[in-house]
């Protein structure tokens, strides 16, 4: 047969376990604040934009729907490119960074807004500096392949990856972490209790025995600790003795 819990017996299980609630809340926001402050390294992010256009277009002539497709449908295979070994092995080369093709990848995003013909390519490095330099150079290069690689030149640079005077870090995100981990912790220590609660099955007071077994209580048995027994043998000692003087 099922328990169900009541809110009073709620609170007083939450009050029995406090220690460990507590414990486990503060621990783990001890533990979270040391990864986040001293093990986790910070990541930049910085980002630069180019523009796909018709270059060099005839003075006067005014761009089609069918002409801006275009240019649109060209961003997908851009966005390829830009994540290729053609591309990315000379960032590695010119930045000089031993990394291979898949990791340089993991580091840059290519994004771009639905029907948006400006595409945005986001580097992200433990380094503020290089994160720009990822950004800008992945760009550059790109730019100077294009012409070759698709026998078009329509790909303008409109605004370059800067690293501002106090860069930010986008992660670690310390006050998120320490308090996500005051709730987990919150929530296992609390939940440890119920549980322990639940399947504790031994018989400690008349509640316990009319939820468990479901039998009425005939009798209680008073507990008698050893200083009251002690206590008790004193007085009757005492009783005795002056009984015994009076008879004699």
């Amino acid at each position: 047969m099922e328990e169900r819990f009541s809110l009073r017996e709620g609170v007083k299980i939450i009050r029995k376990w406090m220690w460990l609630i507590l414990s486990l809340t503060v621990g783990s926001a001890i533990i979270a604040a040391i990864l986040s402050f001293f093990v986790l390294k910070p990541v930049y992010q910085n980002s630069t934009q180019f523009l796909v256009v018709q270059k060099n277009p005839v003075p006067g002539q005014v761009f089609s729907e069918n002409d801006i497709r275009t240019n649109v449908e060209l961003i997908n295979t851009y966005k390829a490119i830009l994540l290729s070994p053609i591309i990315l092995d000379r960032v590695a080369e010119e930045l000089e960074l031993n990394l291979s093709t898949e990791k340089l990848a993991e580091k840059v995003e290519i994004s771009s807004g639905e029907s948006s013909q400006v595409v945005t390519v986001l580097a992200s490095d433990h380094d503020p500096e290089m994160a720009a330099k990822i950004a800008n150079t992945t760009v550059s290069i790109f730019q100077s392949e294009v012409p070759e690689l698709m026998n078009v030149d329509n790909v303008k640079v409109i605004s370059e990856a800067k690293v501002p005077s106090n860069p930010q870090p986008v992660s670690p995100n310390k006050v998120l972490n320490i308090a996500v981990a005051l709730i987990l912790g919150a929530m296992a220590g609390t939940g440890i209790g119920f549980l322990a609660e639940n399947l504790n099955n031994k018989i400690k007071t008349e509640e316990d025995i009319l939820q468990k077994l479901k039998t009425p209580v005939l009798g209680v048995i008073a507990h008698v600790g050893k200083k009251e027994m002690y206590k008790d043998e004193d007085s009757a000692n005492e009783k005795k003795g002056v009984v015994a003087s009076v008879e004699s």
